[in-house]
């Protein structure tokens, strides 16, 4: 760690709530990503201190922004009081939005430009939209373009029926376009560099469950999660892609995905597709003082890596080694991880690459292999394979969660990690006070 970071402000995280992830389930959610934003929010909100406009900025990560909520960082800040003088924008780096919102606000606090600030992270990934084919949009401009009777007779008799056939917008967004492959397959290509079987990659998925199950039942999540409420009266109480009957078995009925016939990831091992927001509030020591709050987390320090697309999900290890390097805190000395599960393969070949040799000289530039990670460390509680993985939230939960799981285990160290499409990692070290 550099002088200058040593010597900078301390950043808190003061309190932080989620809403439930709901999964996509064929058609567009109650909730659009303000909404999502605003549920969480609020209550977070009515529980502080000081007034909604007491924050400096509102930062929020989204991906899918919808055509009617263009910056929703800007419109959730209306919507939730924070005032019409309050600055607000929108962050987006793929599965790393959420997360970016807090190492952004991070940062201006710890720099001194802000005292308090609002980060979070929304997706309805439910709402992506629909895409015309290009042959469409030609037809469609052709058509308006036509001024004379002859002319719309002519540009009419082009039209053909697959024109009416739209791509959803979030296949597209889920393929990369510089290796034209789906998130997927870059989890199988790293399934085969590891040698990861689809019984590891599934038995890893049935256990997600088993956990996040556990953690409903025994009441872990009350304080994290807030009931969001629909226009229709409909109360979601709780995150509910979750299979507590899933096991091995029942998962290996399942047909890979990508790869037919002997690919290793498939629906079940990976994670859903959902709707979700979650927010933090961190708060410089001033505010602390200014506004009576009681520091929960103090932000260590984070680090962002980028690598080849092929093989993104390899993005934590890039990311978390230089991180606990600067500290000078080993794998093991890291008490609690939640790297964000993308995929089963994808996670388990993380964990291999830290114990791998070869890679760990040759990629990471260390002398040996780093290690193990203790299984009993890592998603204590599940992950995107059972809760989903909303994009533009998931790296702001993973934030928060390991803050809740850390003061429940009464541990004080832990990182929160993530690959990002597109071929990056994002990592967070994370202390509680």
């Amino acid at each position: 760690m550099t002088e200058a970071q040593r010597s900078s402000r301390p950043v808190y995280v003061v309190d932080g709530a989620r809403t439930p992830f709901l999964k996509a389930r064929g058609g567009p959610g109650p909730f659009t990503p303000v909404d999502l934003a605003v549920q969480c929010g609020r209550p977070l909100l009515l529980r502080q201190p000081f007034a909604p406009d007491a924050f400096d900025q509102v930062i929020l990560g989204c991906v899918n922004v919808i055509a009617d909520e263009q910056n929703p960082a800007r419109v959730a800040a209306l919507r939730l009081g924070c005032g019409p003088e309050m600055t607000a924008f929108t962050v987006a780096i793929n599965c790393g939005s959420g997360m970016q919102s807090i190492d952004t606000a991070f940062r201006y606090i710890r720099e001194g430009s802000s005292d308090l600030i609002l980060a979070g992270g929304a997706e309805a990934l439910s709402h992506a939209p629909l895409v015309l084919k290009p042959s469409a949009v030609e037809w469609l401009s052709s058509l308006q373009g036509a001024k004379a009777p002859i002319d719309k007779v002519k540009a009419m008799a082009g039209f053909r029926p697959d024109m009416l056939a739209p791509v959803v917008g979030l296949e597209r967004g889920l393929t990369d376009p510089i290796t034209n492959l789906g998130m997927g397959q870059t989890a199988e290509v790293l399934a085969h560099y590891f040698d990861i079987s689809r019984e590891a990659a599934d038995a890893y998925a049935a256990e997600s469950h088993h956990r996040l199950a556990k953690a409903q039942s025994s009441g872990w999540l009350d304080g994290e999660v807030e009931p969001a409420f629909a226009s229709d009266g409909k109360v979601h109480a709780q995150d509910d892609g979750v299979r507590p009957d899933s096991s091995t078995e029942k998962l290996s009925t399942l047909k890979p995905a990508f790869e037919r016939p002997f690919g290793k990831v498939t629906p079940g091992n990976s994670s859903q597709i959902t709707d979700g927001a979650s927010s933090v509030i961190l708060a410089s020591e001033d505010a602390v003082r200014k506004h009576g709050l009681t520091p929960r987390a103090v932000i260590v320090d984070s680090e962002w890596a980028a690598l080849d697309p092929s093989i993104m999900g390899l993005g934590p290890v890039l990311a978390s080694t230089p991180l606990m390097q600067r500290a000078g805190l080993s794998l093991q000395d890291i008490e609690l991880w939640e790297l964000n599960e993308a995929f089963a393969a994808q996670v388990l070949a993380c964990l291999a690459a830290w114990q791998d040799e070869a890679f760990c000289r040759e990629v990471l530039g260390l002398p040996g292999a780093t290690g193990a990670i203790d299984r009993k460390r890592l998603n204590v509680d599940g992950g995107a394979i059972s809760l989903g993985h909303p994009v533009g939230a998931s790296g702001n939960r993973i934030v928060l969660h390991l803050i809740n799981a850390l003061e429940r285990l009464d541990l004080k160290r832990g990182i929160a990690t993530e690959c990002i499409g597109g071929g990056q990692g994002g990592a967070m070290l994370i202390e509680r006070v």
